[in-house]
């Protein structure tokens, strides 16, 4: 039988001043990447705050457990947030989330899905056949594998093994035809899609909260991180910035460009001797740091 709700009485209220849509008024907005990727913002909360005020507010409200408009001054918001983000205190920033269509090769969303703070939905090649796009690199873009980093790649190769590699490419690539095909003979899509490459593209919806935002985009904007994702990071970051400012020139200011040391690289420092560790990824880790330190 139904649930009788008739009993509960709500109160609608109205917002105490003008209000204002974080994504003024649009219904997404999108950032091109690579030949067929993109990154789109589809939806924001909140998507209305204050006139004159952006989404960073509501970092405000929660920390201070206050729903009153314009109790502290725009220049004490601003302080607060970056005492929060220069602490890392995590609750406040957890309250704003985002709402991305993201469309991307295989290879990337497999990076991106190990970020598993996230509500995801992705394309489905069970239920729908794979568009014909695939991602190709340029050939000067075509990198080889560095001698200090296992998991990347960093300078070019040779052009003649780029223009190899893209010949190898091309060949998966042309495998589509033939999933077509077997497609068309009544081979189930779940079956069929297990030959195609991983360059292949595929989309999802991914929303998460604006602090696992933040972590993510650490890692992924990263100079170590693997060029092709870090391309959709600045494009996240950049149609996030306009809606949370305060929160963006923190993380810049904190995170991103900030230097964090460890117990070893602070008594290196301290002493002028070198770093106590026979760790080699760790001495470089720390002459990285010395270099943008300026030391």
């Amino acid at each position: 039988m139904p649930v009788d709700l008739s009993h509960i009485q709500i109160q609608k209220k109205p917002f105490e001043s003008p209000t204002y849509d974080v994504m003024d008024g649009a219904a997404r907005w999108e950032v091109k990447v690579h030949d067929h990727g993109l990154i789109a913002l589809v939806d924001a909360m909140p998507r209305l705050v204050p006139q004159g005020q952006t989404a960073d507010s509501a970092i405000v409200q929660a920390a201070r457990v206050s729903y009153g408009a314009g109790t502290k001054k725009v220049n004490e918001d601003r302080g607060l947030i970056r005492y929060l983000l220069r602490h890392r205190h995590t609750t406040p920033f957890e309250m704003i989330e985002f709402k991305f269509h993201v469309a991307m090769p295989i290879f990337i969303a497999r990076q991106w899905i190990r970020h598993r703070t996230a509500n995801v939905n992705e394309y489905s090649a069970r239920y729908s056949v794979m568009p014909d796009r695939f991602y190709r690199p340029t050939v000067d873009n075509v990198r080889q594998q560095s001698m200090l980093n296992r998991q990347g790649g960093e300078e070019p190769v040779d052009e003649m093994t780029a223009q190899q590699f893209l010949d190898y490419l091309a060949k998966t690539e042309a495998h589509y035809q033939e999933y077509e095909e077997l497609l068309g003979k009544g081979v189930s899509r779940e079956l069929a899609r297990i030959g195609l490459p991983l360059g292949i593209y595929t989309e999802w919806y991914w929303k998460c909260d604006l602090h696992n935002i933040l972590h993510f985009l650490s890692l992924r904007m990263d100079a170590h991180a693997q060029q092709e994702i870090r391309d959709y990071a600045y494009a996240m970051f950049a149609l996030i910035q306009p809606i949370v400012p305060v929160v963006a020139e923190a993380f810049l200011d904190y995170e991103f460009e900030g230097v964090h040391m460890t117990r070893l690289e602070i008594e290196a420092l301290r002493t002028g001797k070198p770093l106590a560790s026979d760790n080699k990824r760790e001495n470089a880790e720390w002459e990285e740091k010395r270099n943008k330190m300026g030391l």
